[in-house]
């Protein structure tokens, strides 16, 4: 009986692992699990299970779902999964994304008081679940959000001109990136409202630096929200007011 007590408080324990930021180790393995899984995916069941463990809809946009599209490229690297289950697995996330930001924009205005964005992948980039999750938190805060995903220069230039963007965040993966990144940075210069804001994120800001003399961004930020505060503190204001 002890044993069996012994056990039951180490897996007890071993559940409340987390990491770092704070996220649960066990909740993400199981959503890793469940995107896995061979058979059909429902991301409304997923996402009602993962509210069970008292998650409310930011955390699982802004790091369940990210953390474990991280975990399905290691394994991948490490040969653990295959591509295919790769592309599944994140075909998977992104439509949890989609049922979890539903839910979290029902009856949500569009805040004037907050700048009107625009979400960009530059051409060669892959990473588009990461771009839904920035855009997710973008509109969760009261943003208008466009978002442009691999669009040609002229293309990019249309929209922006359309759109007339305050505040314009790119994501970038990997360093080999930052040349169209810069490229990106010029359309965008000369194609939207003089004074409109160029953050840059993603995964290249742990493998790269001196990213705003390399690229001509005005802000290198990790968080969607960053990028919006410093609009805020610029003293600029949005051209939908």
């Amino acid at each position: 009986m002890d044993a069996l007590a012994t056990r039951v408080i180490s897996v007890l324990r071993d559940r409340q692992v987390g990491t770092s930021d704070g996220v649960r180790r066990f909740v993400v393995d199981h959503l890793v699990r469940a995107i896995l899984a061979r058979g059909k995916f429902d991301p409304i069941l997923v996402l009602d299970e993962m509210r069970g463990h008292r998650l409310t809809l930011d955390d699982v946009i802004d790091q369940y779902i990210p953390r474990a599209a991280t975990l399905l490229g290691e394994k991948w690297a490490a040969d653990e999964i295959s591509f295919a289950d790769v592309t599944v697995g994140a075909l998977r996330l992104q439509s949890l994304l989609s049922e979890a930001a539903c839910q979290a924009r029902t009856d949500l205005p569009t805040d004037e008081t907050r700048p009107s964005t625009m979400v960009v992948l530059p051409q060669g980039e892959q990473h588009f679940l990461g771009l839904s999750v920035v855009a997710a938190q973008l509109r969760r805060i009261g943003c208008d959000v466009s978002v442009s995903y691999d669009e040609t220069p002229g293309s990019l230039r249309a929209r922006l001109k359309l759109d007339r963007p305050d505040l314009v965040l790119i994501s970038c993966a990997r360093r080999e990136g930052l040349e169209t990144v810069a490229e990106t940075v010029q359309t965008i210069r000369t194609s939207a409202p003089a004074g409109t804001i160029i953050a840059l994120g993603g995964a290249v800001l742990q493998d790269a630096d001196a990213l705003e003399e390399r690229t001509g961004v005005d802000i290198v930020t990790r968080n969607a929200k960053d990028a919006v505060s410093q609009f805020s503190r610029s003293g600029r204001t949005p051209t939908r007011s």
